[in-house]
């Protein structure tokens, strides 16, 4: 949607208008579910907390003064939520990359049997990949990890990301390179994505089976539909070789979300709390 649409919209949201509020919802909620998926780094857990971002933008609407883009304020809302979020998996079981590196190295994939149960291999090697992706992105602690995530796959510019994050740009721009650094170095050392590094998605498909990280019965990422547009923007030719393949995340899909995400907003639109948060702030 074109800046001066949602803008539109967005006022008449705020005067009360429902069909303007629920086409801004829409118009936010794939950025929501996707910044929350690599952030979490599990679906069930991005469309919990979609859910609840989704209804403090509803519900703070009226503090929305225009300062910046409405997707700035968006982010800053889903930014200040999900770096604090404790109902997640990885927020009660933490990752590091030395526990995620010594997995990978421990060879324990080499023991487990036949698990995927006639599903097509390469569509589980592919999901793998697609959950390793994000689970990877789990042994960041939550500030580098947003930085990482704003800076490399959504892409956005440093003095839009330092409003986001309250901080400077050029703050902002040294933590990003030394991230994308770090996630370059363990990439290189242990992802077969790289080209040097040891694991290999196809060998580890019975193991990730084995361990729950893929259900060959329920492909999370496989079955969920793509936004428009398909594949995320690819890293630009001019980056710095260094974050060559920590740019490999921006090369991963861009989901929409469930629609039971939005039916749930629906629910809540018609209400009586929300009947009673609007009358509180007129």
């Amino acid at each position: 949607m074109e800046k001066q649409e949602i803008m539109e919209l967005v006022q008449q949201a705020m005067e009360g208008d429902k069909n303007a509020l629920e086409a801004v919802l829409a118009d936010i909620q794939d950025l929501v579910y996707n910044l929350s998926l690599r952030m979490l780094g599990m679906p069930a857990d991005a469309e919990d907390a979609s859910q609840e971002i989704l209804i403090k933008v509803m519900t703070h609407l009226s503090s929305f003064r225009k300062e910046s883009s409405f997707t700035t304020w968006v982010f800053r809302i889903a930014v200040n939520h999900l770096r604090d979020y404790k109902k997640s998996m990885f927020a009660k079981h933490p990752l590091s990359f030395e526990f995620y590196g010594a997995d990978i190295m421990s060879g324990k994939e080499q023991d487990v049997p036949d698990l995927t149960q006639g599903v097509d291999a390469s569509l589980l090697a592919e999901e793998l990949k697609f959950s390793c992706t994000n689970v990877m992105l789990q042994c960041l602690d939550a500030e580098s990890r947003c930085i990482f995530i704003l800076g490399t796959m959504f892409k956005v510019d440093s003095k839009v990301a330092g409003e986001i994050l309250d901080i400077t740009p050029e703050t902002y721009r040294k933590r990003l390179s030394r991230i994308r650094q770090k996630m370059a170095e363990f990439l290189g050392a242990y992802c077969g994505l790289s080209g040097t590094g040891p694991c290999n998605c196809a060998n580890r498909v019975n193991y990730a089976i084995a361990s729950h990280r893929i259900n060959p019965e329920h492909l999370e990422y496989q079955g969920k539909e793509t936004s428009s547009g398909g594949m995320l923007e690819r890293c630009k030719s001019a980056m710095e070789k260094i974050d060559d393949l920590s740019a490999l995340f921006a090369q991963m899909p861009s989901y929409k979300v469930s629609p039971k995400v939005m039916q749930f907003l629906e629910q809540f639109l018609k209400s009586e709390e929300y009947r009673i948060v609007k009358e509180a702030q007129q």
